[in-house]
Order: C-alpha cells, then structure tokens, then sequence
C-alpha cells in the first residue's frame, strides 16, 4: 500500500471521528462483547465440577 494512500484512508477515519464530537470510541478496532469462553466448554466445565461433587457426596456418605 503507497504512503499516499495510507494516509488517506487514516485521514477518513479521522474525519469521522470529528463528525462525532465527543462520542469518539476508545478504539477504533471492533470489540468482542462476547465471552471469552463458548458454552459448550462451560457446560463441560460445569458438568465435570458438578459430577464430582456429586460423586464425592455419595463416596462420603458410603464410608460413613
């Protein structure tokens, strides 16, 4: 990409921003407002954490 025309696309942009006036975003780079975590591997995080509970209760109650 020519310097010129680097430039001008990073003008444009700047020209956009002063159109907003005070409402200028942080970032110029789109945000992810999603978690960093899918719910498939939630839901296997929660099933392993919840079956051993579950398996640690029955264990204590046979031994007691």
């Amino acid at each position: 990409m020519a310097p010129k025309q680097r430039m001008r696309i990073a003008n444009e942009r700047a020209t956009k921003n002063i159109t907003l006036r005070g409402n200028v975003p942080k970032s110029s780079k789109p945000q992810d407002d999603g978690s960093p975590v899918g719910p498939c591997l939630l839901a296997l995080f929660l099933f392993v954490v919840c079956g051993s509970a579950v398996f640690q209760i029955i264990q204590s109650i046979r031994m007691a």
